[in-house]
C-alpha cells in the first residue's frame, strides 16, 4: 500500500476533526440531559441511608456486566468494614436475589433465610442479623443493589423500604451517569477508528460520510445501544446543523409533549 498523499492526509485530518466535533456535540447534549453526578454521590446515598434508617451499615453494589458480578463501590455506617471493592456473583445472597428479581425485600432474621450467603457477609467483616435490600432499577433495567444492615432500634418496616427505594432511585441516576461517561470514551475511540479506515480506503469524506461514521459508532454502544438518552441526544445534535425553522418546530413539539400528563395519569 502506498503512503497517503498530503491531500489525503489533509482530508483525513479534517474528517477526524469533523467526526470528533459531531461526537462531542452528542456528548454535550447527553450530558445536559443527564443529571450531573459522580461517585462521591453514591457514598452520600449510603451515608444518608445509614443515618436516616439508624442502621449499622449501608452499601451500594453495582453490576459489572462483563464479569456478571456485583461490585461494592460505596459503604457507610459504624459496621461498614472493608466492603468497598468486594466482588460477588451477581446471583449471590440476598443482594443477588434483589438484583436478579428487581424486587426490594426486608429480612428480619437472615439466619433463617435460605437466600442469605454467610460467606459473603464474613468477607465484609460483619455478619448482620437483619437486612434490607432494594435494587437500583429504572426503565432500562437493574444496575445494582442498595443494602442496609441491622436497624439499631428493631426490624425494617414497609416505610423503611419506601425510604430505601427513594435513595436507590437517586443512586441509579448516578450509576447511569457513570456509564454514559464510559460510553463517551468508546464513542470517541470508535469515531477515530472509522475515520482512519475511510482515509486508508481513500473513501469520500464529505459531511454525509462523517455523519454515517458517527451514527454507526453511536449505535454500537456495548451495553446501552437502545438507551433513549443516546437516541434523543443524537436527534437533538442533528438539529444543530439544520435550519432555525425546524429547530423551533422541534421545541414546540417538545413543549407540547412536556405538557402531557405522565403515562397512566388522566
Amino acid at each position: 500500500m502506498t503512503d497517503p498523499s498530503p491531500e489525503d492526509r489533509s482530508d483525513a485530518a479534517r474528517a477526524a476533526l469533523t467526526a470528533l466535533l459531531a461526537v462531542a456535540r452528542r456528548l454535550e447534549v447527553a450530558r445536559r440531559l443527564e443529571r450531573t453526578a459522580d461517585d462521591p454521590l453514591l457514598a452520600a446515598v449510603t451515608r444518608t441511608a445509614a443515618v436516616v434508617l439508624e442502621a449499622q451499615a449501608a452499601s451500594i453494589a453495582v453490576h459489572d456486566p462483563v464479569a456478571d458480578q456485583l461490585v461494592f463501590v460505596a459503604a457507610a455506617g459504624p459496621s461498614a468494614g472493608d466492603v468497598v471493592g468486594l466482588r460477588i456473583d451477581a446471583a449471590a445472597g440476598i443482594a443477588g436475589y434483589a438484583f436478579a428479581t428487581g424486587q426490594p425485600l426486608a429480612v428480619a432474621d437472615v439466619a433463617t433465610d435460605p437466600r442469605f450467603d454467610r460467606t459473603v457477609a464474613e468477607a465484609t467483616g460483619y455478619v448482620p442479623r437483619s437486612l434490607l435490600a432494594t435494587p437500583l432499577i429504572d426503565d432500562q433495567g437493574t444496575v445494582g443493589v442498595l443494602e442496609i444492615l441491622d436497624r439499631r432500634d428493631g426490624t425494617f418496616s414497609l416505610r423503611d423500604l419506601d425510604i430505601a427505594g427513594t435513595l436507590a432511585r437517586e443512586a441509579t441516576i448516578v450509576v447511569r451517569r457513570g456509564r454514559l461517561e464510559r460510553d463517551a470514551a468508546g464513542l470517541l475511540h470508535g469515531a477515530l477508528i472509522e475515520v482512519a479506515t475511510l482515509a486508508e480506503a481513500h473513501a469520500s469524506l464529505d459531511g454525509a460520510a462523517i455523519e454515517e461514521v458517527v451514527s454507526a459508532v453511536t449505535t454500537r454502544l456495548d451495553d446501552d445501544a437502545d438507551d433513549p438518552t443516546w437516541r434523543l441526544a443524537d436527534r437533538l445534535a442533528r438539529l444543530v446543523a439544520t435550519d432555525p425553522d425546524r429547530i423551533e418546530l422541534a421545541i414546540d413539539w417538545l413543549d407540547a409533549l412536556l405538557r402531557r400528563p405522565p403515562t397512566g395519569r388522566r
